[in-house]
């Protein structure tokens, strides 16, 4: 993945509405019409979330006779998929070694007292 690639599709994902129609479109290939229905914008308004998730990959869109149908590609989504995945490794070594190193702290240092004794 280039990281031009990667920029149009984290771009691409920041809108809701984008999110929402990658949603619908996860379960199945819908019209652009259907697409528009359960969103309070007009039919134009959505073309112009379909042209950004299109520029980065995302949707594509298909022609059956008067339909044009819009499906999601899953290539750039497994691709940002796999980039984050490095950083969670990293990350998640990063918090092992600190629980480790917080385990160690613990064991070295004696239990407090319950106040002053009498």
């Amino acid at each position: 993945m280039t990281p031009a690639s990667l920029d149009a599709t984290f771009a691409a994902l920041a809108d809701p509405t984008r999110r929402a129609i990658l949603a619908r479109l996860a379960m199945g290939e819908v019209s652009v019409m259907e697409l528009a229905q359960p969103f309070a914008m007009s039919q134009p308004a959505i073309s112009k979330h379909l042209k950004v998730l299109e520029r980065a990959g995302l949707v594509s869109r298909g022609r059956d006779a008067q339909r044009r149908p819009v499906r999601a590609e899953p290539k750039p989504m497994a691709e940002a998929v796999a980039w984050l995945e490095n950083y969670r490794q990293v990350y998640e070594a990063r918090f092992e070694a600190m629980d480790a190193l917080l385990e160690e702290l613990k064991a070295k240092t004696p239990l407090a007292t319950k106040g002053p004794t009498r």
